[in-house]
């Protein structure tokens, strides 16, 4: 009978000695797993506000090439690699492929900076200026969105990768995010200040 009793404390001991093991557990994975997925989230919302600038970005566009073309009809090639870049980000579907698209655009637009310094009347449009204005508002609004975004990635990433995260990350498949990287020789936004 003592041996019975022996075998019954034995049993609740380990019994005990598991729910405290799984109540240990999971009072150190489910802080780190709802930061994955709060960094998760964070990440996500930081890159709707960067396609949200690159959006507004390449909606004003249009416009200004139409400002453009009114003075400057014989400059077809920027105004079809300017197309040919906002066709690219339609079809981006990783922030790869929209950070290529991005950077082309910056080199189209780039280069129709250059073309209007040759219309001394384009520049006096006040369409122009106005689009200008707001092209350089954007770019700006753009620069935060894609500092931010990066930042948010880094904090993520960094979550992802270290201990014990790493290993959470791992069982419920949270996988590192990409940053938003410019092409070398594109570091800076398109210089749309026009004052003589």
């Amino acid at each position: 009978m003592f041996k019975k009793n022996e075998r019954g404390s034995a049993v609740l001991v380990a019994l005990i000695a598991i729910v405290a093991l799984i109540v240990i557990a999971a009072m150190l994975i489910v802080p780190k797993y709802n930061k994955l997925v709060t960094g998760e989230e964070t990440v996500d919302a930081a890159w709707a506000q960067v396609e949200n600038q690159l959006q507004r970005r390449f909606d004003l566009v249009p416009n200004l090439v139409n400002t453009v073309k009114g003075y400057a009809e014989h400059e077809e090639e920027i105004f079809t690699q300017i197309a040919d870049a906002r066709t690219q980000y339609g079809n981006a579907n990783t922030v790869e492929e929209t950070a290529d698209a991005n950077n082309e655009l910056s080199s189209a637009l780039s280069r129709l900076l250059v073309v209007v310094e040759n219309y001394p009347n384009l520049k006096a449009d006040v369409q122009f200026t106005r689009l200008m204005d707001e092209l350089a508002g954007t770019e700006n609004r753009l620069t935060v969105a894609r500092k931010d975004y990066n930042d948010t990635v880094q904090q993520f990433n960094n979550d992802v990768r270290r201990f014990p995260g790493n290993l959470i990350a791992g069982m419920f498949s949270f996988e590192q995010k990409d940053y938003f990287e410019i092409k070398e020789g594109v570091e800076e936004a398109p210089a749309v200040d026009f004052g003589d």
